[in-house]
């Protein structure tokens, strides 16, 4: 039997302005662990800002998401652009700002916010295809935002009342969870999870990723 062919779609390479790299990497064991290929993508375009992870100040410099993304994809990546929902069973989105940054501005816009053209384009031809899509941490927003008003996805992005309002305001439903637990919206296969959300640790993100991997290759 041929392997599930999954997305991983990427926001760069660090919490403060990319992909939580705890997150992606352990959706990359865990697909892989699971016997499915992982296509790793991202933009091609320019970060919203960089973060020094050693202060957590913002730096005056410039990097694009894409070549970013390429180091946690370790230089198999290709440009979301490219990309068609043809070409894959399912996609999910590790979390971290830059789900918030640079797949969508929900960091900078909050309810108002725009998600990326190829981002949406892509994600759009999976709903349109009935195949699976994970969020984890907050990517859910990018979800509600595309999503909200026409489906009313069921999702989760843990405890937090003021995300989880500003989900509800999109047209989502937010139902709380714990770290170690997933939500699943069977009709509009979404499956999320809270992820650092909620985690005090790398083990408390792996427990939620292994349910969250592990449903959406039983969906798809």
């Amino acid at each position: 039997m041929a392997k599930k062919r999954i997305g991983v779609l990427l926001a760069g390479c660090g919490v403060m302005d990319g992909s939580e790299i705890h997150e992606a990497t352990l959706t990359l064991y865990f697909l892989d662990k699971q016997g499915a290929e992982a296509i790793c993508m991202a933009p091609n375009k320019d970060q919203l800002d960089v973060v020094d992870h050693n202060t957590g100040k913002p730096v005056a410099e410039k990097r694009n998401v894409l070549i970013e993304a390429a180091r946690i994809a370790r230089g198999k990546i290709a440009d979301v652009e490219s990309i068609k929902a043809d070409a894959l069973d399912a996609i999910i989105i590790p979390g971290g700002f830059g789900a918030a940054k640079n797949l969508c501005t929900f960091a900078k816009d909050g309810v108002s916010c725009r998600v990326d053209a190829n981002v949406a384009r892509l994600l759009q031809e999976m709903r349109r295809k009935n195949k699976p899509i994970g969020a984890l941490c907050i990517a859910p927003t990018v979800l509600a935002r595309l999503f909200g008003e026409e489906f009313a996805p069921e999702m989760t992005i843990g405890t937090d009342a003021g995300t989880a309002s500003a989900l509800e305001k999109m047209g989502a439903r937010h139902t709380r969870a714990t770290v170690d637990e997933i939500v699943t919206d069977s009709k509009n296969k979404i499956v999320t999870t809270p992820c650092y959300m909620l985690a005090q640790s790398i083990k408390d993100v792996g427990n939620g990723v292994q349910k969250l991997v592990a449903k959406i290759l039983e969906m798809a």
